[in-house]
């Protein structure tokens, strides 16, 4: 099974989810740490090349696991967080696409 690595504070946004979406969105983690795809993702190619989130609805909201899996060395959780509009919002994509530059510096240290 192949490891996760929490970017900046993705753990911590995973945890705040309710109990439920919290737990369907483990499930799905473990999915793809197993070589499968989640039940409900969708390529973020807007964040990085490989970069795809998991999408949890329940009834408190939707939410959102941003994730590459395409890494041989583990699975990078780049951002955790629930979607208030139909869009992301700027602000998450953004802090996406910076912990997703940062894999790089991780690797040359």
């Amino acid at each position: 099974m192949k490891a996760i690595t929490w970017m900046g504070g993705s753990k911590d946004g995973l945890i705040a989810f309710p109990a439920d979406a919290r737990r369907d969105a483990g499930y799905q983690l473990e999915l793809v740490q197993r070589g499968e795809q989640p039940c409900d993702w969708k390529p973020m190619s807007s964040i990085g090349l490989g970069v795809k989130e998991i999408r949890v609805r329940d009834d408190s909201g939707e939410f959102r696991v941003v994730y590459l899996a395409t890494r041989p060395e583990c699975i990078y959780v780049l951002h955790c967080l629930q979607k208030k509009t139909r869009k992301t919002a700027k602000r998450d994509v953004q802090l996406a696409r910076k912990r997703f530059s940062a894999i790089d510096d991780l690797e040359r240290r």
